[in-house]
């Protein structure tokens, strides 16, 4: 599925109104939807409209650089206009279209001089899950393989200040027995979370007392 490019056509001389630079648009399609998304970026939600038809597809927008743009599309196979729907994020317009019958696109516009044959979502296509977006690109982005790296690399980094301290002890919580969980839990408790102590011989004999920072003083709060 090659890129596709669209821009409006500008009014006549007396006409204010800015001709939009050529604006690029894909498609990808699922077992259920045909996703298009316009690469127009910092689009006002309130700016853009999007008349759904069965066959149809037109979109209109007032651009980031006050320039209007428009996508009028005749599409090669039919859609469930009401189960359709787009959202505008800062980054492009993303028009997500229902597929009336579960089967594969061939095209994503009808070609005149020639008739669209429906082809079967093959078995394939069908246990093939999320597709990797977009699958028109040269070259596929594997995004559940960026997901997983992100997650890799939050999971290296190393927390500072108070969230290394928090990370310290719920290490230790977690790894400790179950005379040092008792001990941790009593003295946080009763210190009102001043106190965290894993000596359980310690904390057994008596109420933990509050002990507040240095140069603070613990009040209890009377209504």
């Amino acid at each position: 599925m090659a890129d596709s490019s669209n821009s409006t056509i500008a009014g006549d001389s007396g006409d204010t109104t800015k001709k939009a630079a050529k604006i690029k648009h894909d498609w990808y399609q699922t077992e259920s939807h045909v996703v298009i998304t316009i690469l127009a970026k910092n689009t006002k939600q309130e700016e853009v409209k999007v008349d759904f038809g069965d066959e149809t597809l037109h979109v209109t927008a007032r651009l980031a650089d006050v320039s209007d743009y428009e996508l009028d599309l005749h599409l090669a196979y039919p859609v469930i206009t009401s189960q359709s729907s787009y959202r505008v994020i800062p980054s492009k317009i993303e028009v997500k279209l229902k597929k009336r019958d579960g089967i594969r696109w061939t095209t994503l516009e009808r070609d005149s001089s020639s008739v669209c044959v429906p082809q079967p979502m093959t078995e394939a296509v069908l246990n093939a899950g999320p597709p990797k977006y977009p699958t028109s690109a040269p070259k596929a982005t594997d995004w559940d393989r960026v997901v997983g790296d992100i997650t890799k690399e939050e999971g290296e980094e190393k927390p500072e200040g108070e969230a290394a301290l928090n990370a310290l002890f719920q290490k230790i919580y977690s790894q400790g027995s179950d005379e040092v969980k008792r001990a941790m839990n009593k003295s946080f408790q009763e210190s009102g979370g001043t106190v965290l102590s894993t000596n359980w011989n310690e904390v057994a004999r008596e109420k933990v007392e509050v002990k507040a920072p240095d140069g603070m003083e613990w009040r209890k709060w009377e209504q």
